[in-house]
């Protein structure tokens, strides 16, 4: 079914799927449902019944980024790895659904967003009979740790930037700037893969991190040596993944954003800091509807 921007979304039926998480190397069975309207975006750890065992997405929510981007509630409960999975159903303007896990983390997949969004497009998403709600820039909001720098300033459509630097030779400086919609998303940032280095690998997994990732989930380097066999899905796929990232953080906001996204050596930390300042700065946005700005227009 095609998008409608006036109205909300959820999925059109159970999309489910399995794999392994990226650090936590557990395997975990994942079931995406619909949920109605203003029920936002809510994951539910069946694998915990002692306590609490859902956890609504919002800047709140988000207790740990640390090579991914973690929510929790206030039982206790996490659920890790959601920015992947939070970008595809940006990009496909699902608002509403539930994400039923038995395990702590998403599957990590390829390590891109693109299965997400197959799996999403095998069960289609239904219109809902309720105005779809947008966030709308009218200040700037910027953070800044040291040379790192993220900001949402004033657009009228969601444009994403973002620029990094590695003394790697395969990725050097990059920067992309784009529109960002469901079309770009698809066709610019979807398959572009989480990325790592070899040398840091045991230093992770000796604190928890990085016991599922392989060449099979994330493009590795060693020094200046791409170890994956098939190469890169692009020359720039590193910070198109930054990119992806970025757009699956942003949407912990619950709401599209009618605004542009800085973002210069930035992270998932970096990302939800921005976020929160957004919120901290009720001047700086509001919420907006386009069936408001059709009222308007008459």
């Amino acid at each position: 079914m095609s998008v409608s921007a006036y109205h909300q979304h959820t999925v059109g039926g159970p999309a489910i799927f399995a794999g392994l998480g990226l650090h936590t190397g557990e395997h975990v069975r994942v079931s995406i449902r619909p949920a109605g309207p203003d029920a936002g975006i809510t994951f539910v750890r069946t694998d915990v019944r002692d306590r609490d065992n859902a956890v609504r997405v919002s800047p709140e929510a988000v207790v740990k980024t640390q090579l991914g981007t973690v929510i929790g509630n206030d039982a206790g409960v996490t659920v890790s790895t959601i920015e992947h999975l939070m970008a595809a159903m940006a990009a496909l303007s699902i608002d509403n659904a539930v994400v039923e896990l038995d395990g702590p983390e998403l599957p990590i997949l390829d390590g891109s967003a693109q299965p997400f969004i197959e799996i999403l497009d095998r069960v289609g998403r239904r219109r809902q009979e309720a105005a779809r709600r947008y966030i709308e820039l009218l200040d700037t909001v910027e953070v800044v740790e040291g040379d790192k720098r993220a900001s949402l300033s004033p657009s009228e459509q969601f444009e994403v930037a973002f620029e990094i630097k590695f003394d790697a030779a395969p990725i050097g400086t990059q920067r992309v700037d784009l529109v960002v919609d469901e079309e770009s998303f698809r066709e610019e940032l979807a398959d572009c893969r989480t990325f790592g280095f070899v040398r840091e690998v045991e230093a992770l997994r000796a604190i928890g991190l990085a016991r599922g990732g392989s060449i099979d989930n994330a493009v590795v380097l060693d020094g200046d040596r791409i170890l994956n066999p098939e190469g890169l899905r692009r020359p720039d796929e590193f910070v198109r993944h930054k990119a992806l990232d970025a757009v699956g953080d942003l949407y912990v906001l619950g709401m599209p954003i009618l605004g542009r996204f800085d973002g210069l050596y930035a992270g998932h930390g970096l990302n939800n800091l921005v976020v929160r300042a957004l919120m901290a700065n009720p001047d700086a946005w509001r919420v907006r509807t386009w069936t408001q700005e059709l009222a308007q227009a008459v």
